[in-house]
């Protein structure tokens, strides 16, 4: 199928070559080993290097200040303004980064439900980044296709960048800008994949809160009996991993919606960290890593194998690939309403318990603190653990603020008697470096006994200072490390690292304690 070529004109690209539009996987294939865009592994799947961007630019991230959507942004370090003027002279450069020469064209759905889903067109020049879109988000039939008309557009130039930064008064010479009104988006700068991903994500967390739907960063399964279940977590604590199960249909493993009807899957595949990726212990990623998929910056020898434990890249090595590679996956991509709510937090401080059980006002509060650690080796400069606060776990995709979200799933908990827990896969026996990482297995049995409702019926115990109720048994979990101060040799230097975990919640929850919406009470006490 081809793409008429007014529609090419009025998007202002002159002059171009040949325009890809929709390509098969086999044809990415061949223009991805024609363009020389990377290599072909032994597992089957094609790799690429992102450059010098190995993850997002989210300093290098702008929204058009403009009426009306400006009354509706939570404008700060997360979302920064951009004049519609420097909008406009970057998009034209990036336009003629985009002309003279062939272009790649997806057009694709973001949103499973017909009635909330948005048609987005993706423009490149690089076959690979086309390919990353194909396996992202909704694939339309060819009839669909026929009478696309896009509800948003982007722009990909990752080969063009500013080099009027400074005079523009910009972070760096990359750019990942949005215009509401305009429904564009822009990219210079960055060859990163995962920026085209997010950037849409960011944008239904601005559409969909207004039409009274949750967006939300979480994976989502389903089990026989038709019980839905989300799993809320920042990168690194193990949302795609634990959502991944043999014995539940997987709805997606990153982004979805919640509207009167259910849940819904964003996209329509899986963006996985690979890192130390083990066949044993994950091995329905192990088994989706094939043909059509598409690795990035993983280390491969000259036979094509790749060694998923080598960081020398990045530690953020990923795959992207159809979720359709998980053989126990959901084909609709949606399901009814959750029964339970999990959210994932690697504390790296080895405080919290492998589970808890929380009630409304906690679940508000660890939603809205958005809790996890970062280790040593992550990123440059971190010797010991550091908290990370992201407000419903996902805070730089968020344009309005943290509350709108929180409100909507306050709402939405209380309307369908949804449970909630709060999930460690971090640290147990001391802080990192000291203790060691949750087994999969612990936490498996964790999630199983949530999912199963066994752990509805378990006797309880309460965690001093942060009042957090804990199981005190629960099959296949060695009973001894539901008690995080029980796994710690040194009693009194646990009392003392909780102290200084919760005194870094209360602090980075005094941003909400002044408004109505607070729900600080719920959170760790102090006397």
């Amino acid at each position: 199928m081809s793409l008429d070529i007014d529609k090419i004109k009025k998007m202002g690209i002159e002059n171009t070559g040949k325009i890809f539009y929709n390509l098969s996987y086999r044809e990415f294939f061949l223009h991805e080993t024609k363009n020389n865009e990377g290599a072909v592994t032994a597992l089957g799947a094609f790799t690429v290097d992102t450059g010098i961007f190995t993850g997002r630019s989210p300093k290098d991230k702008y929204f058009v200040k403009q009426s009306p959507s400006e009354e509706h942004i939570a404008w700060g370090s997360v979302n920064k303004p951009i004049t519609k003027e420097l909008f406009e002279k970057l998009l034209a450069k990036a336009k003629k980064q985009l002309s003279n020469k062939d272009i790649y064209i997806e057009d694709v759905y973001c949103g499973a439900s017909i009635k909330s889903r948005k048609k987005v067109r993706f423009v490149t020049e690089v076959a690979w980044q086309a390919h990353f879109v194909k396996n992202m988000f909704i694939r339309p039939s060819e009839n669909e296709l026929a009478g696309f008309e896009p509800d948003f557009t982007v722009y990909n130039a990752c080969r063009c960048v500013n080099e009027d930064y400074k005079k523009d008064g910009l972070n760096s010479d990359v750019f990942v800008i949005f215009n509401i009104e305009d429904n564009i988006a822009v990219i210079g700068g960055t060859w990163y994949g995962g920026e085209m991903k997010k950037g849409i994500f960011s944008m239904m967390n601005y559409w969909l809160p207004l039409e009274d739907k949750l967006s939300m960063h979480c994976s989502a399964n389903v089990g026989t009996d038709g019980d839905t279940a989300l799993f809320f977590g920042l990168s690194g604590t193990g949302k795609t991993t634990l959502s991944t199960d043999p014995q539940r249909k997987l709805i997606g493993d990153d982004e979805h919606g919640w509207d009167d009807e259910g849940i819904f899957n964003f996209e329509g595949g899986c963006y996985a960290k690979c890192i130390n990726l083990d066949p044993k212990s994950e091995p329905e990623i192990y088994e989706a890593i094939k043909k059509d998929a598409l690795l990035e910056n993983v280390v491969v020898n000259k036979e094509g194998i790749v060694d998923f434990a080598d960081a020398k890249k990045t530690e953020n090595t990923r795959v992207s690939y159809p979720i359709y590679h998980i053989k126990n996956h959901e084909p609709s991509l949606m399901a009814g309403h959750p029964k339970n709510i999990i959210f994932l937090t690697a504390d790296a401080f080895g405080i919290l318990p492998p589970v808890s059980k929380l009630n409304k006002e906690q679940a508000m509060y660890y939603f809205l603190s958005g809790y996890t650690a970062k280790v040593a080796g992550t990123e440059r400069g971190i010797t010991e653990p550091v908290a990370t606060f992201s407000a419903c776990f996902g805070e730089a995709f968020l344009p309005l603020h943290p509350t709108d979200y929180a409100k909507l799933l306050g709402e939405k908990i209380d309307r369908h008697k949804v449970n909630v827990f709060l999930v460690n896969t971090g640290w147990s026996g001391g802080v990192y470096g000291v203790g060691k990482r949750m087994s999969i297995k612990a936490t498996r049995n964790c999630i199983n006994a949530i999912l199963d409702g066994s752990i509805n019926e378990c006797k309880y115990e309460k965690l001093d200072i942060f009042d957090l109720y804990f199981p005190v048994a629960l099959s296949g979990v060695e009973s001894v490390i539901l008690n995080p101060r029980n796994t710690w040799s040194d009693k009194t230097e646990y009392d003392a690292v909780r102290v200084k975990l919760a005194e870094m919640f209360i602090k980075n929850f005094k941003r909400y304690s002044e408004g109505s919406y607070g729900y600080a009470k719920a959170g760790p006490k102090l006397i």
